[in-house]
């Protein structure tokens, strides 16, 4: 039996009833957790944090210079700027300035938030800059000459949409975008690739490949990698399948695999990452392996891969990264980062395996940029809960260079890092990492988890966690439950669709945990979560509310009978499932936190945060969440940034001021 939702007027975004709603519920929130002493303390704490000076710099090598977007308290929406290797090795790098966001938007009068540029290789002289109004998914498009420092007049500019866009050369652009009805997916992304022309009205650009209007996106693109040029479209079909073909004179070519393997092509090797286990060449290759072969021999008909990595019960394939000769591996674990260099010999299938300096205990390494064009350098950011980043600096083969050093930006002497393991109701292990000064034992607690979409939660160093919590005497626990990456795809598709009710056990589990081993009580445990996480929250809100003296939900899902149906929620099905498939709704509505919130039960007091300009998941399942809480009579408070897209804030002083209602709305509710 449906219920009619009564809440449907708060789907209007920006509509003058809704928005009254939201500023009402703003000044409510703001007037219990803003006036006291603790939270401007708190705010101005972040704040500093997220302005450090001697925070790293970090950067990407793009031809003779190393990039960087820098934001501080004088430059709160950022500068785009450059410098050299030997001028970054100094502790005061000499920067050229490309790009003044903040002057930029003073002078057009809009609100806008860097989302980053496409430099054309391999010369890099011009770029494509994209800008959203307000920290939106959705961006528009103008090239800029890097030379100049200044915007092409009459060079490449699109309107505001969810744009894909890239160089095939100087002149032409692969470019999928709003071009009218019809042009995008249900999911609001390109359907449509086209190629355009310098000089050119968009309307005359040429189409490449016209995807179907259920696929979640489609798009085109160029390799100019000297002596192996190629261009590729792609089609997401869903959110885990996907096709790649080759794009020649006679017509595009598939390229062959598995629709849920991840295919990239580089120089001379096509690499495969099967998310199940594929059988071709007579062979085996198990999910979360990656293997390697010839693109042209695999063209021509072979299948005799070679094996790079294999998986096992405790370690997984995390990323990998290419450079002019060697191809770097980063694994994990059982959550902890190792790092690999594999280097393809002479012959078919000779290729070596050597460790590559990793990360520290409990910690994490990431390879956070490389020069695959030209050389064998690379970039490592190593950081751990307690450790601040270092930013090293090496070359395969050679002894690695620390280059920058963050701040610490609070006291860890004292503090510990522990890693323990839940038991899940199927009995399946679930680890956890517990950061704590000493003397935190039974005190207030912060459990947070995302479990989604293969996306790992890995150990790493967070100034507004240590600031806002460890160091005023609070415990840390991150927890790895399935729907992540952590152990591979096995990991992630357990707790997929008709057993997504893992994902929430899991957590559960780990709660129940915390208490058992005497780290804390369920008075004193909060919990936060954003996005998918933030549905993780409403689940636990609805579902184990004995659990949990406090909870945050962030830009979360919520009502799952109609997220489908909300801007980008229909490219997730995949994930959760066809509420309108009236099988998979069985399932869904079992969990979905707006139709599992009830009047006569007792749910922990709870704080839930949003952004009205958050086009990928929309403000609605927040603002309707909370109605229908405030209805049912409620311990409940809502916060929406009216700015912020996804991560609802739009820039540093947002961003303090987001942290610091979280940070003091879990303090008041678990020092109770």
């Amino acid at each position: 039996m449906s219920v009619e939702d009564l809440y449907l007027w708060l789907e209007d975004v920006t509509g003058e009833d809704a928005l009254g709603w939201v500023r009402t519920r703003n000044d409510e929130t703001l007037a219990e957790l803003t006036t006291g002493a603790r939270f401007a303390e708190l705010r101005d704490e972040l704040r500093e944090v997220l302005d450090a000076d001697d925070r790293i710099p970090y950067v990407r090598r793009r031809g003779e210079f190393l990039y960087n977007f820098w934001q501080d308290a004088s430059h709160p929406r950022g500068l785009w700027r450059r410098t050299t290797l030997e001028s970054y090795r100094q502790a005061e790098p000499e920067w050229e300035l490309l790009l003044d966001v903040d002057a930029l938007a003073e002078a057009e009068g809009e609100n806008w938030v860097w989302q980053g540029a496409t430099v054309l290789r391999p010369a890099y002289r011009r770029g494509l800059v994209e800008l959203s109004r307000g920290g939106a998914d959705a961006t528009v498009v103008r090239e800029f000459d890097l030379d100049a420092h200044e915007f092409v007049e009459d060079g490449f500019t699109l309107p505001e949409a969810k744009t894909r866009i890239g160089w095939i050369d100087e002149d032409r652009v692969y470019v999928g975008t709003d071009f009218g009805p019809g042009s995008l997916t249900s999911s609001g992304y390109p359907r449509l690739a086209k190629e355009w022309r310098r000089g050119t009205p968009i309307e005359e650009a040429v189409t490449v490949f016209e995807g179907k209007p259920d696929d979640v996106s489609i798009g085109a693109f160029h390799d100019p990698t000297e002596g192996f040029e190629r261009d590729f479209v792609s089609r997401a079909i869903d959110f885990y399948r996907s096709e790649l073909h080759l794009k020649t004179p006679g017509g595009l070519v598939k390229i062959d695999v598995p629709d849920d393997a991840s295919a990239s092509v580089h120089r001379e090797w096509l690499l495969v990452r099967p998310r199940t286990a594929w059988t071709t060449g007579g062979t085996e290759h198990p999910a979360g392996s990656l293997i390697a072969i010839g693109f042209d021999a695999f063209l021509a008909g072979d299948r005799d891969f070679t094996t790079l990595f294999t998986p096992d019960e405790h370690t997984s394939l995390s990323y990998w990264a290419w450079t002019r000769h060697h191809l770097l591996l980063g694994t994990l674990r059982d959550v902890r980062t190792e790092l690999r260099t594999l280097t393809p010999g002479p012959g078919p299938g000779a290729w070596t395996d050597e460790p590559l300096a990793g990360g520290p205990e409990f910690g994490s390494a990431d390879i956070f940029d490389t020069d695959p064009d030209v050389s064998d350098e690379y970039l490592i950011d190593s950081s751990g809960f307690l450790q601040p980043s270092t930013l090293s600096y090496g070359h395969v083969g050679e002894e690695v260079e620390v280059l920058k050093q963050a701040p610490a930006f609070f006291d860890a002497s004292g503090m510990s890092v522990a890693q323990y393991f839940a038991t899940s109701e199927d009995g399946t292990k679930i680890p956890y990492f517990v950061v704590r000064p000493s003397g935190a034992e039974g005190g207030p607690t912060l459990l947070t988890g995302y479990g989604g979409f293969e996306v790992s939660l890995t150990p790493s160093y967070s100034g507004m966690v240590g600031r806002g919590w460890l160091a005023r005497g609070g415990t840390y626990v991150v927890a790895n439950i399935r729907g992540g990456g952590e152990y591979g795809p096995g990991w992630h598709t357990q707790a997929i669709k008709a057993e997504r009710h893992r994902v929430y056990e899991d957590f559960a589990a780990v709660a129940a945990d915390l208490v058992t081993r005497g780290i804390t009580t369920p008075s004193r445990l909060g919990i936060q979560g954003g996005s998918n996480g933030g549905l993780l929250m409403g689940v636990m809100l609805t579902r184990y509310p004995d659990r949990f003296g406090a909870i945050v939900s962030q830009v979360p899902l919520l009502d799952m009978r109609r997220y489908h149906l909300l801007l980008a929620g229909a490219s997730w099905m995949a994930e959760y499932g066809d509420p309108d498939e009236a099988a998979e709704w069985e399932y869904i509505s079992r969990y979905s936190p707006y139709q599992n919130v009830h009047s006569g039960r007792t749910y922990p007091p709870s704080l839930f945060v949003t952004s009205t300009r958050d086009d990928r998941v929309h403000p609605a399942h927040a603002r309707k969440m909370v109605a229908r809480m405030r209805e049912q009579g409620h311990d409940v408070r809502y916060h929406e940034n009216i700015e912020g897209g996804h991560g609802a804030a739009a820039d540093n002083e947002q961003l303090a001021f987001k942290w610091a209602l979280v940070f003091e709305f879990l303090w008041e509710q678990l020092t109770k």
